[in-house]
């Protein structure tokens, strides 16, 4: 019998050797017990390979679409205001739009006038702006046609010449930038704190904004907070009671008054809850009742994430693959 087996073994019973499961766990059935094994499919290897396919192209596919979707909501919601906002005050500076009651009677129905030494062209039938303007418009957008409006054109004007996309993204990602600084300094202002309780108190006056802004503002307040908790190590503890292992994160060493009555070290110990690690329990345990396991903070969280799916392979123990001896009865 090899190191790896158990035997079970008792009165007048032989022990048999059952294999494990194709997953490296002992988790094989015992002859004439539970459940039967399952018969092989000729279509089992071609399941297997389309199942492990799409484990292999989900994360990548699904981190694509996140990224997607973060990137196309930041330009809706924030860069798109921003620029539209920017064209119309860069419009409503430099506009020059010359109604067709503004041009002299005897000038009137001329493609081009010239007025005050600047040259104007009508565009449609209606209002005359710059020529300059036109023939940009005409030089950048090729064979396109020019749109047909004065403020269109205007608006097709500055879009080409200065809201260009590698101007234009590096200025509202600075104002971005100084406007949270701002807020952020005036939040941190006991005015501004004050200022900013009144806003959350009106948010949490209402029921289903309340459930929403609560869970939002504490997944945001552990991404983003500038004292992080920093973790140490990874062990187990049996909680919450004796033979239910949890896995903690140490954050640190607990409350003096505590290791005195224990008479002993006594570890802060983080118990995070699938599948949010973010929430948690916070419990104080004698060292001598923790098992510090080989594995990263990274991968401890994983396996919390995919409530236990994804593992370390050292977690398997020396024993994985080998055979399970059971009795086998009369």
């Amino acid at each position: 019998m090899s190191d790896g087996q158990r035997p079970l073994e008792g009165p007048d019973q032989q022990p048999v050797s059952i294999p494990p499961s194709q997953d490296g766990n002992l988790l094989a059935t015992a002859p004439g017990r539970g459940k039967k094994t399952r018969r092989p499919s000729p279509f089992d290897p071609f399941r297997t390979a389309v199942w492990r396919g799409l484990a292999t192209i989900l994360p990548p596919l699904l981190t694509f679409v996140v990224l997607i979707w973060v990137v196309t909501t930041i330009n809706l919601y924030i860069f798109r205001p921003l620029t539209d906002g920017t064209r119309d005050l860069i419009l409503w500076y430099i506009a020059d739009i010359k109604p067709a009651s503004a041009i002299p009677a005897e000038l009137r129905g001329q493609k081009e006038v010239v007025l005050e030494g600047v040259t104007y062209t009508q565009v449609g039938t209606g209002a005359y702006i710059p020529k300059a303007v036109v023939d940009y418009l005409e030089s950048e957008l090729g064979d396109y046609e020019i749109p047909t409006g004065a403020r269109e054109c205007y608006e097709r004007y500055i879009q080409l010449r200065y809201l260009k996309p590698h101007i234009i993204l590096p200025c509202l990602a600075s104002v971005l930038i100084l406007v949270l600084y701002l807020l952020g300094k005036f939040v941190a202002a006991r005015a501004g704190r004050l200022a900013w309780g009144t806003v959350e108190s009106v948010f949490l006056s209402f029921p289903l904004v309340k459930s929403i802004y609560g869970a939002i503002k504490e997944v945001s307040d552990f991404l983003l907070a500038q004292r992080r908790i920093e973790f140490r190590r990874v062990v187990a503890v049996e909680y919450p009671r004796k033979g239910i292992w949890s896995i903690g994160l140490v954050t640190g060493e607990s409350f003096s008054e505590i290791r005195t009555a224990a008479n002993e070290p006594v570890l802060a110990i983080f118990l995070p809850t699938s599948p949010a690690p973010m929430t948690g329990y916070t419990v104080s345990v004698p060292k001598k009742d923790t098992v510090d396991l080989d594995i990263s903070i990274d991968q401890a969280l994983q396996f919390i994430v995919s409530c236990g799916v994804v593992g370390s392979a050292q977690q398997l123990g020396p024993s994985a693959g080998q055979p399970l001896e059971v009795p086998q009865t009369a």
